[in-house]
């Protein structure tokens, strides 16, 4: 049985249903509707074999599923030069923001120091996903005990008309704020960023429980009017 087959005995139309609503520039019939538990069980299955060579091989993918797949597949790739050439190899075949933020490799926690280079690279691309990708890995491995200053401005030069960049870059700032709220807060204050990006980080950053309630008051305070 090859990959599409055992991913169209897993189909679950409801939530086929319910996550094309998620992904709307993905066409239905290009979803199979495979949960992600499944998917994360059945790539632990595939990993341990030889077969999953092949489907990363495959590009591009016909199905949404297949891509979900692909990115839990190389996120448990152990040796982290193969992992970071699949991830080159995949990112331009990715079309949406699940796809691209469920690919988060593990082994990437224990190589943090040759990891910033690509994370530069990556985040200075002008695809839409890769620099969101980017972003992203920057926001889930250098905001805490390897954390550095000038590690914002990575996020903070970049000048993106995509709707789902700029979404990323608020996330990143608004999950900065709560672990990093001195070296964060100049960017805020002085009004770094787009103004919707700017109204979206302090959004973020209101809804969150990680940030106090005399702080969200002051990011209030720091909104701006779009004409």
């Amino acid at each position: 049985m090859n990959i599409e087959e055992k991913l169209l005995r897993l189909q679950d139309l409801k939530y086929r249903d319910f996550n094309s609503k998620l992904v709307p520039n993905i066409d239905k019939d290009l979803i199979i509707g495979v949960r992600v538990p499944e998917l994360r069980k059945l790539a632990r299955e595939l990993i341990k074999t030889d077969s999953f060579e092949g489907f990363l091989d495959d590009l591009p993918h016909k199905y949404y599923d297949e891509n979900v797949l692909h990115s839990l597949i190389i996120s448990l790739i152990k040796d982290y030069n193969e992992c970071v050439r699949r991830i080159d190899d995949f990112l331009p075949y990715v079309d949406n923001w699940a796809v691209c933020d469920i690919l988060s490799p593990v082994i990437f926690r224990k190589c943090r120091t040759e990891l910033l280079t690509k994370v530069l690279e990556w985040s200075e691309s002008k695809y839409c996903y890769t620099c969101r990708f980017g972003v992203g890995m920057l926001m889930s491995h250098y905001l805490d005990d390897d954390f550095k200053a000038c590690y914002l401005d990575i996020p903070a030069k970049i000048q993106s008309d995509e709707y789902y960049v700029n979404m990323m870059i608020a996330w990143f700032f608004a999950t900065a704020l709560a672990k990093q709220w001195d070296a964060t807060i100049p960017y805020i204050e002085n009004r770094i960023m787009s103004p919707w990006v700017q109204n979206k980080i302090i959004q973020k950053s209101r809804e969150s429980y990680r940030v106090t309630e005399k702080q969200k008051e002051y990011l209030k305070s720091l909104k701006v009017k779009v004409k």
